[in-house]
C-alpha cells in the first residue's frame, strides 16, 4: 500500500497490493500540473486505492509527482471543494468517507437524466461522431485489460461526456459529468483484471451497437445497468448475472 509522509497504510497481502506508480507518475507538462494532480489524486480516491480515511501531505504527493507544493496544494484545495479530503490540521488532508446513501442518490439522479437521453439518441444516431466514440470505447477497454484505472476513469467520463455532447445541451453535459466526479467506484481497485472489470469496459461497445441499431429498449436497460454498478462491483458488492 501507499506510504505518504511517514504514515503507513495498513498492509495487505502481496496479492491484493495496489500498484499506487500510475496515479502518481510524474507529470510532464507543467502547464497542466494542478489539473493532472487533481484528476490522478481523485481517480486514486473514486477507485478506492486512496480508501477513505488515509491522510495525505501536500510535500509527500509534490515529492511523489516531483513537482513544487504550488499546484499540489491548489488541487488539494480543489479536491476539498468537491467533497473528497477534509483538511487535517498540521498534516495535510484525509480522505473522506462517503455513504451508502450518498451513491444510492447519486446513481438515482443519473439514471433519471442519463438513461432516458442516451435512450433517445438511439432514435437518430448521427454516423459523424461514431468513428471516434468507437476508439473511446475500444480505449476503456485497453485501459481495463491493462489495469491502468486513472486512465479508464478519465477515458470513462470523456466517452460518456461526448456521448451526451451529441444533445447538443452543454448544461446536461456539465451536470452529467459533475455527478460522475462525485461518484466513488470503491471497490473498483478490488475489480483488476477480473471478468466483471472486462464485462463493464465491454459495456461501452455493446451502448454503440445498440444504438447503431436503434434498439432504444436496449439502450434503456443497458445504461440502466451500466449506472448500477456503482452500487454494485463498483463497490465491491455482487450482481446478478447478464441477460
Amino acid at each position: 500500500m501507499l506510504q505518504i509522509s511517514g504514515i503507513d497504510a495498513p498492509s495487505t497481502p502481496p496479492s491484493s497490493e495496489v500498484d499506487m506508480s500510475t496515479p502518481f507518475a510524474p507529470v510532464v507538462h507543467a502547464a497542466s500540473l494542478r489539473s493532472h494532480v487533481e484528476d490522478s489524486v481523485a481517480a486514486a480516491i473514486v477507485s478506492g486505492q486512496l480508501p477513505p480515511g488515509e491522510l495525505v501531505s501536500v510535500p509527500g504527493l509534490a515529492l511523489k509527482f516531483d513537482v513544487s507544493a504550488t499546484p499540489v496544494r491548489e488541487a488539494m484545495i480543489n479536491l476539498q471543494q468537491r467533497g473528497f479530503v477534509e483538511p487535517v490540521r498540521n498534516k495535510g488532508f484525509r480522505v473522506t468517507d462517503v455513504s451508502r446513501k450518498d451513491l444510492e442518490e447519486l446513481v438515482q439522479l443519473r439514471q433519471l437524466i442519463e438513461v432516458p437521453v442516451v435512450r433517445d439518441l438511439a432514435a437518430d444516431f448521427p454516423e459523424a461522431p461514431r468513428e471516434r466514440l468507437r476508439a473511446q470505447a475500444r480505449g476503456i477497454v485497453e485501459a481495463a485489460g491493462e489495469g491502468d484505472l486513472a486512465t479508464y476513469l478519465a477515458a470513462d467520463i470523456d466517452f460518456h461526456r461526448n456521448l451526451l455532447a451529441l444533445t447538443g445541451n452543454s448544461r446536461l453535459v456539465s451536470l452529467v459529468t459533475d455527478l460522475r466526479r462525485q461518484t466513488r467506484l470503491t471497490g473498483l481497485s478490488g475489480m483488476l483484471h477480473t471478468e466483471m472489470l472486462r464485462e463493464s469496459a465491454e459495456e461501452h461497445e455493446r451502448l454503440l451497437d445498440l444504438l447503431e441499431a436503434g434498439d432504444a429498449p436496449g439502450v434503456e436497460a443497458l445504461m440502466h445497468r451500466h449506472i448500477g454498478h456503482v452500487l454494485g462491483w463498483w463497490s465491491g458488492n455482487p450482481e446478478p448475472a447478464s441477460e
